[in-house]
């Protein structure tokens, strides 16, 4: 089986989606997901959400390490391309000094919502996403490990 076919069942995956469902729930007081049996069925379930959701790591310049299926969708790429891709690149040049003021503004509050702004796909298709949510992630030592977005709602420009 190919694991990049199926990201969920990646024990890594599900420790991560733990994490966002949990970091998410502590800053908004509200869940991510409705409740499943098990840490590979929540991991299943938030891969398939109807919603968009993306993180990226610490690193100074940081990179992608989740996109959900309607993530990988709306940027039109693979689960291996996507978590190879600096968070930047999910913006267009000129949209990318408000993205990063924006995610430190995220960084200070810890959690921020009703964001909007133009993103970029990978074929170079840009679209609009609005009401979007921005948090951080904490490990299991509530360590800062990352931020996440999520987003319902967005069209094509």
């Amino acid at each position: 089986m190919n694991l990049a076919s199926f990201p969920w069942l990646e024990a890594e995956i599900i420790r991560h989606s733990l994490r966002l469902i949990k970091s998410y729930q502590h800053w908004t007081g509200k869940p991510l997901t409705g409740d499943a049996p098990s840490p590979a069925e929540i991991a299943h379930d938030l891969f398939h959400a109807s919603f968009v959701l993306l993180s990226h790591g610490t690193e100074t310049d940081p990179v992608l390490n989740y996109g959900n299926q309607p993530a990988l969708d709306l940027w039109e790429t693979t689960w291996p391309e996507l978590t190879a891709m600096p968070s930047r690149l999910t913006a267009e040049p000129h949209e990318r000094q408000s993205r990063t003021q924006l995610l430190h503004q995220a960084a200070q509050q810890h959690y921020i919502q009703n964001y909007q702004g133009i993103r970029i796909s990978t074929t170079g298709r840009r679209f609009r996403i609005s009401n979007a949510e921005i948090w951080d992630i904490w490990d299991e030592q509530e360590q800062k490990c990352g931020q996440a977005a999520k987003f319902s709602h967005w069209e094509w420009l």
